[in-house]
């Protein structure tokens, strides 16, 4: 055999080794990608002081500005959940939009939050809100639940300054502003076919009406899931929703949520324009994703702590708070461009960019179906995602590609981050539970509104793909 079939017959091996540490032993994922990373730098015959100089100074140079977007982005996240935002653009779009659009409404809601909250804590906060609209109009909750979760589900996969676009991003070397573009190009037909217009169909299949430990503490009365399981048992204990007179305006929350977006646009407008101009030189600064996270950061410390009377102690902790699940992100993604950088010694980029030549296969469709094949197999859409790019990376470098076009695979990953939740997700055993649904009607549900994303996002990118080198 050969030292180029070697490389890529090591690499296979590594995704198995990967995979089987994080899902057979439960490894966790730092540990996993830091554990193949060896093995393989290994396996192809990296000297072992060599192989730890690389992968001491390749984390350095992979968590340079990543570290401190991801840490921002989750200090924002914090200050927002705390000050009740997803509540607020929840219920001001639920009172604005007719019953006849309302889901639209949801979607652009989840959309919107999803961009700087953890999806977790939005799925726990939002959802239980539509119990209460679901018991009223007498509808399926998933005519609701579903158009949200889309919205949350994309801007969460697509969207920086969500943690899993940062990460890919990042390993990628993207320009973080096309990336944005592009996922409002994709994320929108995306969340429009799996949210509000399979939400409207699936809602006829599976009656699910709220369940019944939650609307009890909304609207008196009990009731029961429309699946096979007992949805007083599967609930969580909700009680109501939040004052809507204690949550911040709606101004000021989705000003603060397009803040960071805007200003790094502009910033990439200012790169492309190019040039030493002065008022040039102003818009890359503040359009820096560091710069425009800092200032987004500061401003939302300001309007939602100091100016409704919060101490420096309190900020202090939250802040701090923050911080402790964005290390562990920060870690995975350092870990990622750790083993993308070995991956790249081997010299694995110029011979799977060479047979991927001769084969004629897009470097969009090599990042989306790596990364879907890892998240149909372990589950973590943020593992899936960082794996992706890391295997996509070298060949982006090898093939020359455009920075449109290292921003639109960045999607296409995402693409396959996105989709294909089922058991092994954590994420649809939590849908499972705030549903009230059995495990057939997620799978129905749930999986099909998480694989429409992915697919109707990629479908997009290809089309894209024929315009962009």
């Amino acid at each position: 055999m050969n030292h180029e079939t070697w490389v890529v017959t090591a690499a296979l091996l590594a995704i198995g080794t990967l995979l089987v540490l994080i899902i057979r032993f439960r490894v966790q994922e730092f540990l996993a990608l830091l554990i193949t990373t060896l093995l393989f730098g290994l396996a192809v015959g990296t000297n072992p002081n060599e192989l730890m100089e690389l992968v001491v100074t390749a984390m350095g140079d992979s968590l340079g500005q990543l570290a401190l977007v991801i840490a921002l982005g989750a200090i924002l996240g914090t200050v927002l959940q705390r000050a009740g935002a997803a509540e607020r653009i929840a219920l001001t779009l639920v009172d604005n939009f007719s019953d006849r659009m309302v889901s639209w409404g949801l979607g652009l809601a989840g959309f919107l939050v999803a961009t700087s909250v953890y999806i977790d804590v939005a799925i726990v906060v939002l959802v239980p809100m539509l119990y209460g609209v679901a018991q009223r109009t007498g509808k399926s909750l998933l005519h609701y639940g579903i158009p949200l979760c889309a919205g949350l589900s994309c801007a969460y996969t697509f969207m920086p300054p969500a943690p899993g676009p940062l990460a890919t991003a990042g390993i990628m070397n993207a320009d973080i502003g096309l990336v944005i573009l592009f996922g409002v190009v994709c994320g929108i037909p995306a969340v429009s076919v799996a949210g509000p217009l399979f939400g409207r169909y699936i809602a006829k299949k599976i009656m699910v009406v709220p369940p019944a430990m939650a609307t009890a503490g909304i609207g008196g009365g009990s009731a029961t899931s429309g699946s096979s399981v007992d949805a007083s048992e599967q609930a969580p204990d909700v009680a109501g929703t939040a004052n809507p007179k204690s949550l911040p305006s709606f101004a000021s929350v989705v000003a603060t949520l397009l803040m960071p977006l805007v200003l790094i646009l502009i910033g990439t407008v200012g790169r492309t324009i190019g040039g030493d101009s002065t008022a040039v030189a102003l818009l890359t600064f503040i359009g820096h994703p560091v710069i425009a996270l800092l200032i987004t950061c500061l401003f939302s410390l300001w309007a939602f702590g100091v100016r409704l009377g919060a101490g420096a102690a309190d900020l202090q902790r939250l802040a701090s708070d923050a911080l402790g699940p964005a290390g562990m992100i920060i870690l995975v993604t350092g870990a990622g461009g750790v083993f993308g950088d070995v991956l790249v010694s081997s010299g694995l980029g110029d011979t799977l960019s060479s047979a991927m030549r001769d084969a004629n296969v897009p470097l969009v469709v090599f990042g989306f179906l790596v990364s879907a094949v890892m998240r149909i197999s372990q589950g973590s859409g943020l593992v899936a995602m960082v794996t992706g790019a890391t295997f996509s990376a070298p060949l982006a470098e090898s093939l020359g590609t455009s920075d449109a076009g290292v921003a639109l695979t960045c999607i296409a990953i995402a693409c396959g981050g996105a989709g294909f939740s089922h058991v092994n997700d954590s994420g649809f055993w939590m849908a499972n539970r705030y549903f009230g649904m059995s495990v057939a009607d997620t799978l129905k549900s749930w999986t099909v509104m998480k694989s429409l994303v992915g697919l109707t996002g990629f479908a997009v990118v290809l089309i894209l793909s024929i315009f962009i080198s």
